[in-house]
């Protein structure tokens, strides 16, 4: 199917004295928005979890620390899997794992509905997890493949689906799960069937294409790019990280809690303060969309300075916002600081040429795990001083963007090609 496209795309447009494009440097725009809509699916299915807090707490009657060990739970088993899964696709590719992964999903789901008890509750919240650990690499490895050479574009429409699901999670529990009750959670089964036909399509692509390609180009490596010592690389990748772990731990603290700081700070019902949740999810995704193609104009650096540092302002402030102020300074706050990963995810690849999955899933499953240590965190020292204090204290993790400086300057050969062909 891809293939088809991206081969019929090929011809087209080329200039006289050019060399015609490949199916591989043509972007297949059917993969990359099947491949975006299945991750705004999936992640929708994962955004049930922390949109249902509220009523999970009541039910089972709940400690803050409690809450937060349910994001730990989801976020463990979604981060520890996925640079091992990632580093295994990249040397034996699976085509079908995204559909097999989305079947674990389906039944936390189904599991979660039916919970009984707290325990339960962290068992289909590790399946939810272990389907995540399963998708993540492998779909943005497809993405990038998928391409056509822009990158940042690619990697900001893969990952626009999964934050439009994410924003679609508290809007749908806000009008179906918590009026309804634990057991229409059920309901969202379909989603998730509906995600597993979608990614065996994918699935038979991706096939078709590892068959037609050539196997020394399977790895993915990146042209152009500059000779860097591995120390230089080693240190890049972890100051990649540590931009990370303040975005994510920041992250968590509206995720995890943005709702119950609204609802004790400004005494707004469940469904209010889900609405104020899905406004600040909304704009997430929208910043999402934005980061990559910037990116591949004028380089991921820039983008990775301004979305990590830039939002500080707006976090700083949000604290002595009251309840309008509070609404409207997360949007900012989500359209700067989303930008950042598809800037890190695709600086990091090119960093790393030919380990297109292991990195995807370093980066995935860092950022998984950050946001559940973040959730655990924070969770615990909400209940030792006030929700309120945790985004006073949050509101200074932005500052950890100035290791930005550190970064080599790292442009492809392709893309200086694209910006001088603009």
């Amino acid at each position: 199917m891809g293939t088809n496209v991206g081969a019929a795309a090929a011809g087209d447009g080329v200039a006289v004295g050019e060399r015609p494009r490949s199916a591989e440097e043509t972007t297949v725009f059917a993969i990359l928005v099947a491949l975006s809509v299945s991750h705004m699916l999936n992640d929708m299915i994962q955004a049930l979890i922390p949109a249902i807090y509220p009523l999970l707490k009541t039910t089972f009657d709940l400690q803050y620390w409690q809450v937060g060990i349910i994001t730990f739970t989801f976020q463990l088993s979604a981060s520890l899997l996925q640079p091992l899964i990632g580093h295994l696709t990249d040397r034996r590719p699976q085509p079908f794992s995204l559909a097999f992964g989305m079947g674990s999903t389906l039944l936390g789901l189904v599991l979660l509905s039916t919970a009984w008890s707290y325990p339960v509750i962290l068992v289909a919240a590790a399946m939810v997890g272990l389907g995540s650990s399963v998708f993540h690499p492998e779909s943005s490895k497809m993405a990038r493949v998928a391409s056509g050479g822009r990158h940042g574009f690619a990697q900001s429409l893969f990952q626009v689906g999964g934050n439009a699901g994410t924003s679609l999670g508290p809007l749908l529990a806000a009008f179906i799960v918590l009026p309804r009750g634990q057991a229409s959670i059920a309901w969202f089964s379909i989603a998730a069937l509906v995600a597993i036909v979608v990614l065996f399509h994918v699935g038979r692509w991706y096939q078709d294409h590892l068959a037609n390609r050539p196997a020394k180009a399977r790895g993915g490596a990146v042209d152009g790019r500059p000779a860097l010592s591995r120390r230089t690389v080693a240190v890049s990748i972890l100051i990649l990280l540590c931009l990370i772990f303040s975005k994510y731990f920041y992250l968590a603290s509206l995720h995890s809690y943005y709702t119950f700081y609204l609802m004790d700070k400004f005494h707004i019902t469940k469904e209010s303060a889900n609405l104020c949740l899905f406004i600040f999810l909304a704009s997430v995704a929208v910043g999402t969309l934005a980061g990559g193609p910037i990116g591949d104009r004028i380089g991921f650096k820039f983008v990775i300075w301004g979305s990590i540092l830039g939002v500080l302002p707006f976090t700083l402030v949000l604290p002595y916002a009251n309840l309008f102020w509070t609404c409207v300074l997360t949007v900012p706050i989500g359209l700067i600081l989303a930008s950042a990963f598809s800037a890190i995810m695709v600086y990091a690849q090119e960093l790393v040429p030919g380990r297109v999955g292991m990195v995807a899933g370093l980066f995935f499953g860092f950022a998984f795990g950050m946001a559940g240590v973040g959730a655990a965190v924070l969770g615990w020292l909400a209940d030792r001083t006030s929700i309120e204090y945790v985004y006073k204290v949050c509101a200074f993790l932005p500052l950890i963007g100035l290791l930005t400086v550190f970064l080599p300057n790292l442009e492809s050969a392709s893309s200086r090609a694209r910006k001088r062909a603009a």
